[in-house]
C-alpha cells in the first residue's frame, strides 16, 4: 500500500530495520560493486592503514540505509533524492559480524509538492554512522 502524504505527521516512525553484515556480505558486495579495498576484508590491510579491523563499503551501508525507505514507499523510483554523511565506519568482525540498525522518520512536509523527507537514523553499536542522511519521497 503507497503510502499517502495527509495521513503523515513530522517525527513518525515510517520504517525500522536492522542488517546483519558478515564477512561473506562484504567479499559479495565487492564482487557486485568492483570495489576490492582490501580493508573490506583483510584484517592485517585494514590494521596496517590503522583501523582497528574490517570496516563495510560506505556504499553499502548508505544502500542499505535506504531500503526501508524505499520498502515503505512501495517504489524505488519513488525516492527521487537521498544524501549521507559517512560519520563512523561499520567493523564487521570476522566470528560475530555487524548489525546496522535503520530508523525512518519523517522529517519534513511539502504537501504543495506531495513529497516527504524521511530523515535517517543509521546506527552500529549504539552510534550513529551516517549523518544527515536523508530522503525526499515523492507521494504525488
Amino acid at each position: 500500500m503507497i503510502p499517502v502524504l495527509a495521513d503523515l505527521t513530522v517525527g513518525s516512525v515510517v520504517a525500522e530495520a536492522s542488517f546483519s553484515l558478515t564477512r561473506d556480505s562484504l567479499v559479495r558486495y565487492a564482487g557486485a560493486s568492483g570495489d576490492f579495498n582490501p580493508i573490506h576484508y583483510r584484517d592485517d590491510v585494514a590494521r596496517s592503514v590503522g583501523l582497528s579491523g574490517v570496516l563495510a563499503h560506505g556504499m553499502l551501508t548508505m544502500g542499505l540505509a535506504v531500503q526501508p525507505v524505499v520498502d515503505w514507499a512501495g517504489d524505488p523510483a519513488r525516492v527521487i533524492d537521498y544524501q549521507v554523511r559517512f560519520t563512523r565506519p561499520v567493523f564487521v568482525d570476522a566470528t560475530v559480524g555487524a548489525v546496522v540498525m535503520v530508523v525512518a522518520k519523517v522529517g519534513a512536509l511539502e504537501p504543495d509538492a506531495g513529497i516527504v523527507r524521511i530523515d535517517l537514523t543509521v546506527t552500529f553499536n549504539g552510534a550513529t554512522v551516517l549523518g544527515k542522511a536523508q530522503a525526499r519521497v515523492n507521494l504525488a
